[in-house]
C-alpha cells in the first residue's frame, strides 16, 4: 500500500514538473523574449556582414588589401561580440560574473600562450612597417610564393607549385624576407660564357642586339654587359636586362633561348668545362699518340 502511494506521488510530481516546464516555454513572456531575440539576430547578423564588406572594400581601396582584410575581421568579431552581449541581456543573464571569469581566464591564457602574444605583437609591426602586401611575391627561407593574407598570428602564402604555407609573424620579423615584387621593374642577370678565342667586342654587339630586339626587355634602364671573370675554360660575361615585374619570368626564358640560338647562328662557341695539359709551352699541348696494342703470346708451359 505504501509503495503504491509512493509511486502515485512520484508520477504526480513528474507530471507537474513537465506541465510547469511546458507552461514556462509556452508562456507569453518567453514567446515575446524569443521573438525579440530572433528579430535582433535576423537584423544584426546581416548588418554585421554588410559592415564587414564595406570596411574591407573601403580600406582596400584607400590603403592596401591587407588593411581591408584586417578591418573586415575587426568589424566582424566586434559585431558578433556586441550581438552576443545583447542576446545575453535579453535572456536576463548577468555579464558581471562572466566578465570576471573572462578576466581570470585571460590572465591564465596570457601566461600559457606567450608565443601567440609574440606573434600578435609581430603582426602589428608587419602591418605598420608594410614590408610586403597581399599578392606580392616574397621569399622567406626556402619558400617563395604569393602572399594570401597578413593576419595577426601568421602570414599565409601560396607557393608556385600550389602549396599552402603558414609562417608565424614572429619568424618573419626575425628572418630575412625578400620582396620580389616591391618595385615595378626587376633586373635579370643573364650569365653568358664564351670561349677564349672569341672576339669580346663582337660578342658584346650580339648581346646588345638580342636585348634590344627582345619584346620584354626595357630600353630604360638600358641593357648592360659586364666582363665578369676569366673562368677556368671560358670568359664569363653578365648580360643585365630589365623587365616589368609581371613579365620577369617571360624575359628570363626568352632571353636565354635567344642567346643560345643567336650564338649558334653566329658561330660563337659556348664552351663546356675541360682540362688541357701543357708541357711548359703556352700553346703546344703534350702530344699524345694511341698506338696499336700488341697482345703478348702466352707462354707454353707444356713439356715433351
Amino acid at each position: 500500500m505504501n509503495q503504491d502511494s509512493a509511486s502515485v506521488a512520484t508520477d504526480s510530481t513528474t507530471t507537474f514538473l513537465g506541465e510547469l516546464s511546458l507552461n514556462s516555454f509556452l508562456s507569453e513572456d518567453f514567446l515575446t523574449m524569443s521573438f525579440r531575440i530572433a528579430v535582433i539576430i535576423a537584423i544584426a547578423f546581416p548588418l554585421i556582414l554588410l559592415l564587414r564588406g564595406w570596411a574591407k572594400r573601403f580600406f582596400s581601396k584607400r590603403y592596401a588589401t591587407h588593411y581591408g582584410m584586417l578591418a573586415g575581421k575587426i568589424v566582424f568579431y566586434v559585431g558578433l561580440t556586441i550581438l552576443l552581449i545583447t542576446v545575453l541581456g535579453e535572456l536576463g543573464i548577468s555579464l558581471a560574473p562572466l566578465l570576471g571569469a573572462a578576466g581570470i581566464l585571460g590572465v591564465a591564457l596570457g601566461f600559457a600562450s606567450q608565443t601567440s602574444v609574440s606573434n600578435i605583437i609581430s603582426g602589428f609591426f608587419l602591418i605598420a612597417e608594410q614590408p610586403f602586401k597581399v599578392d606580392d611575391i616574397i621569399t622567406v627561407g626556402s619558400n617563395s610564393g604569393f602572399v594570401l593574407s597578413i593576419d595577426m598570428l601568421s602570414v599565409k602564402m601560396r607557393t608556385f607549385d600550389n602549396r599552402y604555407v603558414r609562417i608565424p609573424n614572429e619568424m618573419i620579423i626575425k628572418t630575412e624576407v625578400i620582396n620580389n615584387t616591391k618595385f615595378p621593374i626587376r633586373r635579370f642577370n643573364c650569365s653568358v660564357s664564351v670561349a677564349y678565342k672569341e672576339d669580346i667586342a663582337r660578342v658584346r654587339e650580339i648581346l646588345v642586339d638580342i636585348a634590344e630586339k627582345n619584346q620584354y626587355c626595357l630600353s630604360e634602364p638600358a641593357p648592360l654587359i659586364i666582363f665578369d671573370a676569366f673562368g677556368s675554360s671560358s670568359i664569363d660575361l653578365l648580360l643585365l636586362v630589365w623587365a616589368p615585374k609581371d613579365e620577369y619570368i617571360l624575359l628570363k626564358n626568352s632571353i636565354n633561348e635567344e642567346v643560345k640560338a643567336r650564338f649558334d647562328k653566329e658561330g660563337i662557341e659556348i664552351p663546356f668545362p675541360h682540362v688541357s695539359l701543357y708541357s711548359g709551352s703556352a700553346s703546344d699541348p703534350i702530344p699524345v699518340e694511341i698506338s696499336e696494342i700488341r697482345k703478348i703470346p702466352e707462354k707454353d708451359n707444356t713439356s715433351d
